[in-house]
């Protein structure tokens, strides 16, 4: 078996189809031998019955007047030598007409016969004469005519049987030939059969061979262009799994495309805040080194901008860190239903916080949704930050929440009707933003927290100026049973 395993799978294929095939040949083959000997083996059957007349007695006599000689092969009972016929005693002796083709061998049955005849019972058995010659061999009950003294017709004699038998070297010759040619053709249609299997296993493999060639070149070369021409029309195993290997090569190339955006976009952000340390550190390392002090209130402005810029490296970081995780499908923590509105109340406290000069109103109505509670509510709170962000002094925020829609309006500039198709691209910002602080990466986080959430963001111009931020998330107005309701 283990030797069978490490075959190629179109060997495997090949065998296992002749292997099937040599088994339907042989169960045929057998089948049809077994027929053809029943329908031989019948026909001498009803040859040998038709073979059943009243035996004279005077035969009967002669036979028994030379019991245990070998036949002379002419003259008697049935006159001709194709036939044995002998009488069968009760104790097993047998006496062969003189016409009889030779003496068979008694069995058990035989006697058994001999000594209750009954008339009209008849069994039919192989066995062989006194050469070894294979015969077929009829036994029946004796049945004398012309008894002398007797004038009732013909009577049946007790203690004795006649055996009529019949050669079976003609019959076994013809199952014999029968039995190679069976062999024959059978051997042909396995060999046959394998040959069409191996074939068959090509052909149907091909595909799978072009899709190990695909992922043996994708494995060495690293090359996500590569795709396997699938025909469109084709539904069968081989097609869908074309499909799918493409389907996943390209998402693989869409995958490592967007990583290098990442890549190449959180460099260009990195760069600028680190240049601004670089700087900075360098301004004061020489200060120290020449001995010249900077006045205090410059050493004051630069110290803050060192902590401004740490500050925007490490915000810059956890965002990056978030969209990493949002990326690769793994949550920081385990989804659970959570209560949107005690989120969004949670999210409030915090920007209030951030704009104690702005009037925020909230209007909230339950609504149980199944999220990751942190990540929804870094989400949550990025939008409410946007709005403080770029609100005036002294503005109002409204924030409402009903029937699983969660609206943000802000009072402020708003957003050109050209860059709302950017707005939750990485590191995108407005060009009148990017003097605020803020990595642009606030809104990615949003749209692929609500995204893997089941829900939809969007941002649109408010009437009267601001901007409008709406998230729908699917839920439920009532808790989940086994959760406590507010």
């Amino acid at each position: 078996m283990r030797r069978f395993r490490s075959l190629p799978l179109r060997s495997r294929l090949a065998l296992l189809v002749a292997a099937a095939v040599a088994f339907a040949v042989a169960a045929v083959s057998v089948t049809c031998w077994f027929i053809v000997q029943g329908k031989l083996y019948d026909e001498i059957n009803n040859d040998l019955k038709s073979q059943r007349s009243p035996v004279p007695y005077v035969a009967v006599q002669s036979a028994l007047d030379s019991c245990g000689e070998e036949p002379t092969g002419s003259g008697g009972f049935r006159g001709h030598t194709e036939y044995y016929t002998q009488v069968v005693k009760a104790d097993g002796s047998a006496c062969a007409f003189s016409a009889s083709a030779g003496l068979v061998k008694v069995t058990g049955s035989d006697k058994d016969l001999a000594k209750n005849p009954k008339l009209g019972e008849a069994t039919f058995r192989n066995g062989t004469d006194s050469k070894g010659n294979a015969v077929r061999v009829m036994t029946m009950p004796l049945v004398l005519d012309n008894v002398p003294g007797s004038t009732g017709g013909p009577s049946l004699a007790e203690d004795h049987a006649l055996l009529i038998a019949f050669p079976l070297k003609g019959t076994q010759s013809t199952l014999n030939e029968l039995a190679l040619l069976l062999l024959f053709v059978g051997g042909i249609g396995v060999i046959g059969a394998g040959a069409a299997g191996l074939a068959v296993a090509r052909a149907g493999l091909r595909p799978v061979d072009k899709l190990t060639d695909a992922v043996e070149h994708v494995a060495r070369t690293e090359d996500l262009t590569i795709r396997i021409p699938v025909d469109e029309e084709s539904d069968d195993e081989i097609a869908r799994l074309s499909r799918s290997f493409n389907s996943m090569t390209a998402s693989l190339a869409t995958s490592r495309e967007v990583q290098q955006q990442l890549i190449a976009d959180a460099g260009h952000e990195l760069r600028t805040p680190l240049t601004s340390l670089r700087t900075n550190i360098e301004l004061l390392t020489r200060s120290e080194e020449i001995g010249r002090p900077i006045p205090p209130a410059d050493r004051k402005a630069l110290l803050a901008s060192v902590t401004a810029q740490m500050t925007e490296l490490a915000a810059l970081i956890g965002d990056l860190q978030t969209l990493s995780r949002s990326d690769a499908g793994h949550p920081a923590d385990r989804v659970e239903i959570v209560a949107l509105q005690d989120t969004v109340e949670a999210a409030l406290r915090r920007a209030r916080l951030r704009g104690p000069e702005l009037t925020i109103t909230a209007d909230l109505e339950p609504w149980y949704v199944r999220a990751e509670p942190s990540a929804l509510e870094r989400a949550i709170v990025n939008i409410l930050d946007n709005a403080v962000k770029f609100s005036p002094g002294g503005g109002t925020v409204d924030v409402r929440l009903k029937d699983g829609e969660l609206t943000v309006r802000d009072h402020g500039p708003g957003i050109p009707t050209d860059e709302l198709p950017h707005v939750f691209d990485r590191f995108w910002r407005s060009p009148d933003a990017r003097a605020l602080p803020g990595s642009g990466l606030g809104l990615s986080i949003v749209a692929r927290t609500v995204q893997q959430s089941g829900g939809e963001v969007s941002l649109r111009p408010a009437d009267g100026g601001g901007t409008i931020a709406v998230v729908r998330l699917p839920g439920a107005p009532t808790a989940p049973p086994g959760m406590p309701s507010p």
